[in-house]
């Protein structure tokens, strides 16, 4: 019974071309919109996503205290009041998985012809299971080499890149401030933090090889900030609340007095992010979605004239013998064959736009079946809603008034 009325419908539609392509353009331009907000939305929340699991997991960054200089308030990290026994102590907390310091600067790096300015990190080799953070090729640097202030170092891809091109840079010497340097390792990608920072843009050395002889300090022993790893999620507020108590008892900080450290959540911020990301791609789809209504009320449009127009038509095949249910069926298929070449074309305008801007904008995009499926469902719905209503009003036509219609 559905096969004559398909071709019926079918017959109707490429009897009036024109009309049907203008009355699918509604139902094209809004499952190609759905489609492809849908496809950069979730580019965008898997670019968040990977740059969160770049960060690690569980995690922690103390920061030193501020300074005022001449009557000038500096920023947090700016004064000394961290140590690598603070880090040592910190290590011993129920709740804390791995703990590193960090005494960070910017050098020039000299091998052969190329230079290159990067970051400069002197920590320990813990840095690397706080940060999640694999060696791909040679070795990390060991506890021995902090212990020496070796200098041995590991490079971040990025750096390899302009300094060795493709050359393998294990057991090659290169200079950092004029010092030799051993390459022990090569980092594994990272790619860009959140903020868009390139984290493949960076050189790892012994933490005591950065005090001493590189980048010095009027206070031994010191580090501008602190990465710590919690156990679990679960246990990161208790890592918090004993942080706090253990260092501000090893400055011997006063009940009444501030904090001269800060501990920033980064674990609470990413998901802060990823949760901004996410609303961002659910109201892009929503607002997609809007012209899905529009051409689902073209479509409505369109049937009720083409309803008016064949008002005699409707009125010989009931005359005939066609049943209500009949007549119902054939524009509700017509309506729905309208909506579902519509939506296969708009989802190949969708499936080529999101390609087009992944090539064009060189970002990321995702598209998924089960966004395209989404569409495909939601064009056969409004084909079905707005369609109802004029089959509905076909079908209760009476045979004989339809018989007069001029």
């Amino acid at each position: 019974m559905i096969t004559p009325l398909l071709g019926e419908a079918w017959d109707s539609m490429h009897a009036n071309r024109m009309r049907s392509v203008l009355t699918m353009l509604g139902m094209v331009i809004g499952v190609a919109a759905v489609i492809l907000m849908v496809a950069i939305g979730q580019g965008a929340q898997q670019s968040v996503n990977a740059s969160i699991q770049s960060m690690g997991s569980n995690l922690f960054i103390v920061l030193s205290g501020s300074a005022t200089t001449g009557g000038l308030r500096m920023g947090m990290g700016a004064a000394p009041t961290l140590t690598t026994g603070d880090a040592e102590a910190i290590a011993t907390l129920p709740a804390v998985a791995a703990v590193a310091p960090l005494q960070p600067g910017t050098a020039q790096v000299v091998y052969g012809a190329s230079n290159w300015s990067t970051m400069i990190a002197g920590t320990t080799p813990d840095a690397l299971v706080v940060r999640d953070w694999p060696v791909a090729r040679g070795a990390a640097f060991s506890a021995s080499d902090v212990r020496a202030a070796a200098k041995v170092a590991l490079l971040g891809t990025t750096v390899v890149a302009n300094l060795f091109g493709d050359q393998d840079p294990v057991g090659k010497t290169i200079r950092i401030k004029q010092s030799p340097f051993v390459v022990v390792g090569v980092l594994a990608s990272k790619g860009q933090s959140l903020n868009g920072q390139d984290q493949d843009d960076t050189i790892l050395i012994p933490v005591t090889t950065a005090q001493r002889k590189l980048f010095g300090s009027q206070f031994p022993g010191t580090v501008r900030l602190i990465m710590v790893q919690a156990r679990s999620a679960a246990l990161m507020p208790q890592a918090q609340s004993e942080m706090t108590a253990l260092l501000r008892q090893r400055h011997h900080l006063p009940s009444r007095a501030d904090n001269d450290f800060d501990i920033r959540n980064l674990t609470a911020m990413a998901s802060a992010a990823a949760q901004t990301t996410r609303v961002m791609s659910f109201m892009l789809g929503a607002i997609a979605s809007v012209s899905l209504l529009v051409g689902g009320i073209g479509i409505m449009n369109i049937m009720l004239v083409s309803v008016t127009e064949r008002t005699r038509e409707i009125g010989i095949r009931m005359a005939i013998g066609a049943r209500r249910r009949d007549i119902l069926r054939q524009f509700l298929l017509e309506a729905v064959l309208l909506s579902l070449i519509g939506c296969f074309v708009g989802a190949l305008c969708g499936i080529g736009g999101a390609v087009a801007v992944h090539y064009l904008a060189r970002s990321v995009v995702v598209i998924t079946l089960s966004s395209v499926l989404l569409a495909f469902g939601l064009a056969s719905t409004v084909g079905m809603f707005f369609g109802y209503y004029p089959a509905r009003r076909a079908a209760t036509m009476q045979p004989v008034e339809a018989l007069r219609h001029e």
